[in-house]
This record gives structure tokens, sequence and C-alpha cells, in this order.
């Protein structure tokens, strides 16, 4: 019994019932959604997990990404970074390691974190062949499915599963060309795989079974998005439109099973076609949660593409996008280390804010705190309303001003001061 099967009985679950008061909503708008599918909740039978809702109506969740590289394998930093996540308030893990123990790395990860965790397993998989045969087109079938159910039993609570990579996307994909070429990982294993057997993709082929495997544990199916753009000159392309018509489909099957499902969006779009694709997202997809990765909407700013990407995710937020992935500031660059992370969960979460108060999930009732906390020159209300309150404080008491109540920048010509003082207290004679 998966909750979206307990959701269609009318029976609210203790995930339902902690999202609920988490987001401020009745008990019954969280179990119309897990029904429609509309809303989902990442939490796996086989582990106890923060309850957290992803999708229509809710306040957009931050996901932050960890795992070790071939070049920089070390352990205890990736737990250092998933705490920092913790720490900097992301609503999920997903922890994507490509070098050492995969197994050992995931199920340390997942003893540190109470927070939902996604993985890919294409990625094991793969990995775990070209160690023992050399390349990743030599998979057995059997190898995909097997990882799949492995990490559903360790606990892993949503999983990008590359279902909707098939013959004819690569098809678009090879006919229009690409500026950028083709850029997930995921997407790159699967399409190699298909091109060398010349057969279908198994997980697509097969896609029943992974619902099986899928409703057994209540795990979320992150429908991945294997062929979203690399570069802003190849968004919103043939290959993606036509994998995003695949994903739908995949979306009414796994209804029908009973399976929860988020569908990954692209990662490199200008932001005037934004709306449009979660528009056409959510329509193709019957308002599935959307999971934008970033996004990344210029191409020319390494080195700060968590301010790119903070930028992408306040316009998606906006449009209706529900779910995003964080971009740090060594996005294109390197291995993330753990300052990396704190950047971009911040970055992100800005953006996410943003775009909620456009979309009226809240309206700005936080920020209404924080002006009249500026109007009164009240600095302990300051950062009690702030996002990021030991920053603020860090900064100021760095640089303290002669005069308690103003800051540095203006200092004895502080303007809200000067106004508090000859128009607050002024005579209301004055004005008459």
């Amino acid at each position: 019994m998966t909750q979206m099967d307990d959701a269609r009985k009318n029976i609210i679950t203790e995930e339902m019932k902690a999202v609920a008061e988490a987001e401020n909503v009745s008990e019954e708008f969280i179990r119309k959604g897990v029904a429609k599918g509309t809303i989902a909740i990442p939490s796996n039978k086989g582990r106890d997990v923060k309850a957290v809702g992803i999708g229509k109506g809710l306040r957009t969740k931050v996901n932050a990404t960890i795992g070790t590289s071939t070049d920089i394998l070390d352990v205890d930093m990736e737990v250092e970074k998933a705490q920092i996540a913790m720490e900097n308030q992301a609503d999920t893990l997903m922890e994507l390691s490509v070098g050492g123990d995969l197994d050992a790395i995931r199920r340390k990860i997942l003893s540190v974190t109470d927070l939902p965790m996604g993985s890919v397993p294409i990625y094991q998989a793969a990995i775990e062949t070209i160690r023992e045969k050399g390349g990743a087109i030599y998979m057995d079938e059997d190898i995909m499915f097997n990882t799949i159910e492995k990490q559903a039993k360790d606990g892993i609570d949503f999983m990008a599963i590359h279902c909707s990579v098939n013959k004819e996307t690569l098809r678009r994909l090879k006919t229009q060309g690409r500026e950028g070429g083709l850029v997930s990982r995921g997407g790159a294993f699967v399409s190699a795989w298909i091109v060398h057997n010349e057969v279908e993709n198994p997980l697509y082929k097969n896609y029943d079974y992974v619902l099986d495997i899928a409703k057994e544990h209540d795990f979320v199916v992150s429908l991945a998005n294997g062929m979203r753009a690399g570069a802003i000159a190849d968004s919103t392309d043939r290959a993606q439109i036509q994998e995003l018509i695949i994903l739908g489909e995949l979306v009414d099957r796994a209804r029908e099973a009973g399976v929860q499902t988020i569908v990954e969006g692209p990662g490199h779009i200008p932001l005037n076609e934004i709306p449009a694709n979660v528009m056409v997202q959510k329509k193709l997809c019957r308002d599935a949660p959307f999971y934008m990765l970033g996004p990344i909407v210029t191409d020319i700013a390494p080195a700060y593409d968590h301010i790119v990407s903070s930028i992408g995710a306040a316009a998606s937020s906006a449009a209706g996008a529900d779910f995003i992935c964080y971009v740090t500031p060594a996005e294109h660059l390197a291995l993330p280390f753990p300052n990396d992370v704190k950047e971009g969960v911040i970055a992100t979460r800005i953006g996410a804010y943003v775009g909620d108060m456009a979309k009226g999930i809240h309206h700005g009732e936080k920020d209404l705190i924080m002006a009249n906390a500026r109007k009164k020159l009240n600095w302990e209300a300051q950062f009690d309303a702030a996002m990021c309150p030991a920053e603020a404080r860090r900064i100021r008491n760095e640089r303290p001003p002669e005069d308690p109540d103003t800051c540095t920048m203006c200092g004895s010509y502080c303007a809200v001061k000067i106004v508090n003082e000859w128009l607050d207290d002024a005579s209301t004679d004055v004005f008459e």
C-alpha cells in the first residue's frame, strides 16, 4: 500500500498530517493532492524520514546534491556537506557519488540525515559495469533493475530514473544536433547503451517493473530529464520536447499503478522561456510536481552560477515549478566543497522564496517584519527576521558603527534615523 493508495481511500497518513502542519494547509488539501498526483511526499517505507511535501499549492522546495567523484574521494567531507546542507535548511538531499564504495557511501549519508534523500541508480549500475567490464555499454539489463531495488531497500526516498531516454528521443537529438551536446550523465550512459546494443532502453521497455519496485517500497519516481539542454542555445529543442511528451505518458502510467512521481526539468534555459517550459510540462504531465535543475539562465558566469541559478529559481518558482535543485559556485568547474554547498543552498532558497511570493504561496509577511524592524533601527529584530541571521550579524559586528542605531554605510547620515527624528516626532501642527 502506497501513500497514493491510502490517499485514494480517504486515509490521511502521518506523513500527510506532518506536511499539512508544516505548510499551514488542511490535511484534506494534502490528501487530495497526493491522490491526484499533484503533490508527492518522498518517504520510503523502510526509513524514518522528515515528511516533506512537493507540489501544487506548497512552498517551493530546495534540493542539495552531494557525492564523491573519481578525483576527490573524501567521505568525511561528503558527510560534512550533508550536515551543512541541513544546517542551511535544504529540504532534501541527493547522494550522487561516482567514486569509492558506492553502497557504503550511500548508507553512511543515509545514517546522518533525516531529510528525504534521492539518488540516480543508473550511475551505480554503469560505474560498477565499467569497473568490471570496461564500459557502461556492457551493462546487463538486470543490473539496472537490481540497483534500483538495492537502493530502495537501503531507504532511498526518491530516485531519478532515466525511463524517458529512448530510441525516439535519440532520433530527435541526432537529426537536430546541438551546440552544447548531451550533458546528462545518466542520459549519456543510457544513450550510449541504446546505440551500442541497438535495442530499446530497458527502463522504458520494462517501465512496469520499475513501478513494481517503487510501489513495494513507496519511493517517489523522479522521472529524469536526460535530454535537458546544457547550453542556452539548445534550450526547448525537439529532443527535450519529445522526451517531455514521453514523460507525460510515464506519469499517467505511474498514477494508474499508485506510484508517486515528480518530473525533472531543463537545466540551461533563457529567462524568457521559463514560463513556457513550466506551462508545457504542467500541461503534458497533468500537474505533476516539476523539479527544475537550477536552472542556469546564462552560460557565461562560471564561479557565480549559484547567482545565475538563484535568478532562474525565482523565475521558475514564480511560473509554477515546485522543486529546485541547487547550483553551487563550483558548477561546471569542480566538485563542490562544503562552503560551496552553503552558498548554493542559500542562493537557491532566496530564489525559491522570491518565486513563492510572486505565485502567492506567501504574501511577504516576513518582509513586513523586516521592514518594520529596519524602520525602528531594531537590529536584533532584523537579525531574527533574516534568512541567514548569523551571517548578517557577523557582517555588522566586524564593521561596528560609532552610533549603535546606525550602520557604517550611512553612519551619521542614516536616512531612517533622520526621518524618524524630523517626521515621526514632528508636531502635527506642521501639516495643518
